[in-house]
């Protein structure tokens, strides 16, 4: 008689699961027993369970398809908290499953004894603690369906010694992503027509929800002559092949992009959850569209709020708009991009292999030598700002990161996760030098399961982000120096291939032998630190409940760079 463990697997088989991140331990022995028989799903061990929770967290993302991570009890799935947030937060579905302590020893003070199906409860769509054996079957398709329809994190709390016991009642489900068309009501779709047909400058903000309604996107920006802009998670969805882009807006975002909102009378939101309110423009007429109703109103004052997919929602506006022939506001919104694009681009040069290496630079060169379908993950802090503003997407390459939870360490650890599920696939992970050294130990995780990530280090010797919210917050930066080793000779000593770059000149070829390498590599760039350059004026209402700084980062003209003063002693200046 199969074991319950053995039941998870067979259901995880079916369901088209392909591996499994963690790392063993006593009360998971039945589970990595299990699968060690059936050699599929693929065991991927890791050197922290937070890292394991983070790679399944990137697979979801990549694949749209469950991804499973385990741990044992206590401190083994206590640490999966942080790269669960991370899934949950990224609306990817992940089934994790938390060994426990013996069941007869809940509530005894046993060793290593938790409450984890309290302590998941806020990270996740579904928490359970399994009390029999014969509540397994039913519990895991729960779980899973729910992690699959909510595209959330599933917690499954499993006592080590329900997952050794026999199954006598035992089912395999095949648990896969169901596809589903939602549309407005008629009624609603006419009012939103008519409020955009009563603006004369419309204004389309997108975000992750446009994703697979490209085409249907840039048909109703092209009827109603309006700029597209894009938040972050937006980016690789909307960007390319778009006449009609004129940038992001928000912290790491372009004037352009804020200059098309503050313009617009109507502002038309698109499966986005744009968090900064101060962004939003006061007095425009505002339509929101999100397949989650519960998201309608979250961060601004609507006119009106549509619950419906983006992809089908378009498609149906687009036959109701009238086409507007003004399009002074896009063709004013896009020269105004276009002049912010070449502020950004003259920044990212050589600089006369002067040293320290402009990031600007190491970011255009990551973009312009990457394969065309690549992957690239930037680590939480400035490795995102030149990301995003460097990193040219074309509908086969993605980005990916932690964009909504924010949290420190989770290129490599993502990119674990990215490259396991597409061995084939070039994936590229921009490290901080912070980010890097908070879970170094997954270097090895790398060399360990073959995994030929490139890993781009941004190594400016400082939590380079936490410096600028301290300067935007008037204060002297305090312990956020860091001092590192030469990155590439730790990774050489863990079997990666490993180069330091010091030099702008250095930097093509090394970067083409790390792209070409058969196998894990890592390039240690020493990066200048920055400082954001800054507008002339802005107004105390724009800067409340967000820093002075970060405003004036997205007013200024050439405030999208951030500038080298310590290297270049001069503020250059100000794109009107």
């Amino acid at each position: 008689m199969a074991s319950i463990a053995a039941n998870i697997v067979d259901t995880l088989q079916a369901s088209g699961v392909q591996r499994v991140y963690g790392i063993p331990g006593d009360s998971l022995n039945g589970f990595t027993e299990a699968l060690r028989g059936e050699g599929k799903p693929e065991w991927v061990h890791v050197r922290h369970e937070e890292a394991a929770a983070l790679a399944a967290s990137a697979e979801a993302g990549l694949t749209g398809q469950i991804a499973v991570c385990a741990a044992s009890c206590g401190p083994g799935n206590l640490h999966f908290i942080n790269g669960l947030y991370d899934a949950q937060r990224s609306r990817v579905p992940v089934l994790a499953i938390a060994a426990h302590i013996p069941s007869g020893e809940i509530g005894s003070g046993y060793f290593q004894e938790t409450h984890p199906q309290e302590l998941f409860r806020e990270c996740s769509v579904y928490c359970e603690l399994v009390g029999s054996p014969e509540q397994m079957p039913r519990m895991l398709e729960i779980a899973m369906r729910t992690a699959v329809e909510k595209k959330g994190v599933a917690v499954l709390v499993i006592p080590g010694d329900i997952l050794q016991a026999k199954a006598e009642n035992t089912r395999v489900a095949a648990i896969r992503p169901t596809e589903s068309s939602v549309l407005p009501s008629a009624d609603g779709l006419a009012e939103a027509a008519r409020l955009l047909n009563d603006a004369s400058k419309v204004t389309i903000l997108a975000g992750a929800g446009v994703a697979g309604a490209h085409g249907d996107v840039l048909a109703l920006a092209e009827a109603l002559g309006a700029p597209i802009v894009h938040a972050l998670r937006g980016k690789e969805h909307i960007e390319y092949d778009n006449p009609f882009d004129v940038g992001m807006t928000g912290l790491l975002g372009f004037s352009s992009g804020y200059r098309a909102m503050e313009n617009c009378d109507a502002l038309l939101m698109l499966g986005t959850d744009f968090p900064y309110q101060q962004f939003f423009p006061d007095g425009a007429v505002k339509i929101q569209v999100d397949v989650r109703g519960e998201q309608l109103g979250r961060r601004t004052p609507l006119d009106l709020g549509l619950v419906g997919t983006v992809r089908d929602t378009a498609r149906a506006l687009v036959t109701l708009v009238r086409h507007k022939d003004d399009r002074e506001h896009l063709d004013s919104s896009v020269k105004h991009y276009r002049k912010a694009r070449k502020g950004l681009d003259e920044l990212a040069t050589n600089d006369r292999n002067r040293a320290p290496i402009h990031p600007q630079y190491l970011a255009r060169l990551v973009d312009e030598l990457a394969t065309d379908d690549a992957v690239f993950i930037p680590d939480v802090g400035s490795p995102v700002v030149w990301a995003c503003r460097y990193l040219t997407m074309n509908g086969k390459r993605r980005m990916i990161g932690s964009f909504t939870h924010g949290t420190m360490a989770n290129s490599v650890s993502q990119a674990i996760g990215a490259q396991a599920s597409h061995p084939g696939r070039q994936v590229v992970a921009l490290a901080g030098d912070g980010g890097l050294t908070m879970l170094l130990g997954e270097l090895i995780t790398l060399t360990q399961n073959k995994l030929p990530v490139k890993v781009v280090v941004f190594n400016n010797s400082s939590l380079n982000f936490v410096e600028l919210e301290m300067k935007a917050a008037g204060l002297v930066n305090y312990g956020t120096e860091l001092t590192n080793p030469n990155f590439a000779d730790v990774a050489k000593a863990m079997g990666i291939h490993g180069q330091r770059v010091e030099r702008p000149d250095d930097l093509p070829d090394a970067l083409r032998a790390a792209f070409a390498h058969d196998g894990p590599a890592l390039i240690d760039v020493v990066t200048a630190r920055q400082e954001l350059s800054l507008p002339p004026t802005i107004t105390a209402e724009q800067a409340s409940g967000f820093t002075l700084y970060a405003i004036r980062t997205v007013l200024s003209g050439r405030g999208e760079e951030l500038v080298d003063l310590a290297h270049t002693n001069v503020v250059r200046r100000i794109l009107k």
